[in-house]
């Protein structure tokens, strides 16, 4: 599968691969301790995960370390909670629900959370450019948005 006329387009490019399960190196797998992922594809500029949800798996809040991207859903319902920070406010969490078709482009500096809130498993496909480096973990505390950790490719994941 070549993505070379769609690598500007994160979510084109998930979509891309959305459309062709077919060619998905592997199967989707389902793993009831944790979250199942694998990279699908890497190339000099982007790389695109496969993700596995069953219902109540989800990510911490996180970032994606610089790298901008999306996310399509490829079956079941995703929600996402973004993060809004504003200067002397604390931070706000925006929820958006995402069935199956829905799609979501994100900037380099998006942070956000997603969760299978539902009773039937998902997949989705995510994109990124550049490819994941690290990942920041936060929680909101009493004083706003504070790092838990910082995760590295190859090492955490």
């Amino acid at each position: 599968m070549t993505v070379t006329d769609l690598r500007l387009d994160h979510l084109a490019v998930a979509q891309r691969f959305a459309a062709d399960p077919q060619a998905w190196p592997v199967a989707p797998r389902f793993d009831a301790s944790a979250r199942w992922y694998h990279r699908l594809a890497e190339a000099d500029d982007h790389e695109v995960w496969l993700l596995t949800w069953l219902p109540g798996q989800g990510t911490d809040l996180h970032d994606h370390g610089g790298s901008a991207g999306a996310f399509h859903v490829f079956s079941g319902t995703l929600t996402e909670d973004t993060v809004g920070v504003a200067p002397g406010s604390p931070p706000r969490i925006t929820a958006r629900e995402l069935g199956e078709g829905a799609g979501r482009r994100f900037g380099s500096r998006h942070i956000h959370r997603i969760t299978n809130r539902t009773n039937r498993p998902a997949i989705s496909i995510h994109a990124y450019a550049p490819a994941l480096r690290t990942m920041t973990r936060y929680r909101i505390g009493a004083s706003g948005l504070d790092v838990v950790t910082v995760e590295r490719a190859g090492a955490q994941w």
